[in-house]
């Protein structure tokens, strides 16, 4: 239909204004999972330490004569183990005419910028803990960065790993093997080994592909199939699991967008944790620019009291 002759309409007038909301909406994930679960400590120096013990391996041939001689039985000592501490800076450089404009969604635009350096920061510190497999480097020049070992780096005795794999420890980062697919029989075999060697595992956490992945262990019938169990009582059908029911106790399931799609991890809050050089704090920087400057800096390290609490089942595709 035409439009009336001289209609007078939007597309022909001057001086509208602009509709545009006052929110803006970003879904960004920001949950950290293995920093949130673990520990927080302090550090007073660039290479955070702590030590280890273990006791004897049971006997069962401890048994002697009446009035035998008593002899001392050869003591052990603790293990020093220690971890690199890692600067991670965000650094946000806002113009004074920006800061003054009106703007929508914020007041203030440096402000703004500094919360989401935040959580850009948590992210990266979380990426940096399990995200990588990287060994801790420690500063032996002036140019050297320093860099923490992440948990790859650290858990090394209860694992399932591929054959061509090798696992160091103690820091140094393990040899990725050849992937392979991700099993209920690889995961209990992980769970048992922890619990052999005196862990008590709370949580399994691993990347979303397999968590799905992980939801089809439980099936239906002796074959296995579909993981989708129906609730009768209102007919719902539910496709995953946030609690896995071990031989060895009840272990909540947690997804971790930013770690490795190929570890799974076995974890006991109570025996990791991050030890902070320089917690959180904000710095303004010098600029010569018509604008002002603020860094966020972090200083911080994975510590893993004793990585025998811990688990993984390794190199999966």
């Amino acid at each position: 239909m035409a439009q009336p002759s001289n209609v007078y309409v939007t597309y022909d007038a001057r001086g509208l204004r602009e509709d545009l909301e006052n929110v803006i909406y970003d879904i960004s994930p920001t949950e950290t999972p293995f920093m949130s679960m673990g520990g927080r400590m302090d550090a007073i120096a660039v290479n955070h330490e702590w030590q280890t013990d273990a006791l004897a391996a049971a006997s069962g041939t401890n048994y002697h004569e009446e009035g035998s001689t008593l002899a001392a039985s050869a003591a052990t000592a603790t293990t020093r183990l220690g971890n690199i501490c890692q600067i991670a800076v965000k650094t946000k450089l806002v113009s004074g005419t920006l800061d003054a404009v009106s703007k929508a969604g914020r007041r203030e635009e440096l402000a703004y910028q500094m919360v989401k350096a935040a959580k850009e920061l948590k992210r990266d510190m979380e990426t940096s803990l399990v995200g990588v497999n990287q060994s801790k480097t420690a500063m032996s020049a002036s140019s050297t960065i320093r860099k923490l070992g992440s948990l790859p780096a650290w858990v090394d005795t209860n694992v399932s790993e591929a054959g061509d794999a090798s696992t160091p420890g103690n820091g140094t980062a393990r040899t990725d093997g050849t992937t392979r697919s991700f099993t209920e029989t690889l995961l209990k075999a992980a769970i048992l080994t922890s619990y052999n060697n005196g862990a008590d595992i709370k949580y399994l956490m691993m990347a979303p592909s397999q968590k799905q992945t992980f939801s089809s262990f439980v099936g239906v019938g002796a074959s296995g199939g579909s993981s989708n169990r129906i609730e009768a009582a209102d007919q719902r059908i539910i496709g995953g699991m946030d609690v896995y029911v071990s031989d060895f106790g009840e272990m909540a399931v947690v997804p971790n967008r930013f770690q490795r799609s190929r570890d799974v991890w076995l974890l006991d809050p109570e025996y990791y944790g991050v030890a902070y050089l320089r917690p959180f704090f904000q710095r303004e920087v010098a600029s010569t620019s018509d604008g002002e400057q603020r860094a966020m800096i972090a200083e911080y390290t994975l510590v893993v009291k004793n990585e025998k609490a811990l688990g993984a089942v390794y190199d999966l595709s």
